[in-house]
């Protein structure tokens, strides 16, 4: 095959070696007297240069501990917009401001104002529990705000004589009642990653691997979570591998960029992302990647 021709006029895109991009990011945080901050979910590039990587829960209580006058939050919109909120001295900054999240965009602060009216004039008795993936707006209006770490513990804080209204993701609502025995009313949000995991993907890949163990996010559908032999957020999941001495096989149902602080935390075991399954053909795809993630690299950074 030819090799393709650059544009008349054009200079041929030049890729930057990722080494060479980390150690200008280390110079520039220096520099810039920067600290940054990422999530599981982004490049395991970006996560190796962060100072600080975790979960929503964990990069929370980062974010309040920085000592450097800027941020930079490798993650998505709402993630930056709490850290700001934790720690409003701070200059925040977000690599790509198009960076969002499929489920917090499913919970509009209009619409829940307008929901929670309307139970109210039912005379319906609630307080709000929502995930920590929501946008300002809606935290505003909430009586609780959870993350997949913490989320049972508040849950169980909440009066039972309360009815509770879980926003936004409708799976995570639903596992939380199922293990707390508490009624919910669950807004009917979902992760575009999480919703679209193949089960039988999930189940041939469990099959080819004898012994193997599957490790779900909460926010996965029930068909998922019904084979998981674990259910947890990320930092939950890290743990979890942690405590196998043996190596393992684990079938990983969350967004594939988890498998790198897998890796780094037990090289032992062996680790293979559930593929997802596309709506509108029924093919397999790869699409267990966060597009709104996969927006962070290391040159924006």
């Amino acid at each position: 095959m030819p090799a393709t021709l650059p544009i008349l006029g054009q200079a041929p895109a030049v890729e930057e070696d990722p080494l060479d991009l980390m150690d200008e990011i280390e110079r520039l945080k220096k520099e810039k007297d920067a600290t940054i901050l990422a999530h599981f979910y982004v490049d395991g590039d970006i996560q190796d240069v962060a100072d600080f990587t975790g979960d929503s829960l964990k990069l929370a209580r980062d974010a309040t501990k920085v000592t450097t006058s800027t941020i930079v939050f490798s993650g998505v919109h709402f993630m930056a917009e709490t850290a700001k909120m934790l720690s409003p001295t701070k200059r925040v900054l977000l690599p790509d401001m198009q960076a969002g999240c499929s489920l917090a965009d499913s919970c509009q602060p209009e619409e829940l104002a307008k929901f929670q009216q309307k139970l109210r004039a039912e005379g319906r008795d609630f307080e709000t529990v929502a995930y920590i993936n929501t946008s300002a707006g809606v935290k505003s209006l909430v009586d609780w705000i959870v993350t997949s770490g913490n989320a049972r513990e508040i849950i169980d804080r909440v009066p039972a004589d309360k009815e509770i209204l879980f926003v936004p993701d409708q799976h995570l609502g639903r596992y939380l009642s199922e293990v707390s025995g508490r009624q919910m009313i669950l807004w009917p949000g979902s992760c575009m990653v999480h919703e679209v995991f193949s089960i039988t993907d999930m189940l041939r890949a469990k099959r080819n691997n004898p012994g193997s163990r599957i490790i779900a996010h909460p926010e996965c559908p029930v068909n998922i979570l019904e084979h998981a032999d674990f259910i947890g957020g990320t930092e939950a999941m890290r743990k979890h591998v942690a405590s196998f001495v043996e190596p393992q096989t684990f079938l990983v149902a969350t967004e594939a960029n988890m498998i790198h602080p897998l890796q780094k935390i037990a090289p032992q075991h062996s680790y293979v992302p559930i593929p997802g399954l596309m709506e509108s053909s029924g093919e397999t795809c790869a699409c267990n990647r966060c597009p709104h993630m996969a927006r962070n690299t290391l040159q924006k950074v």
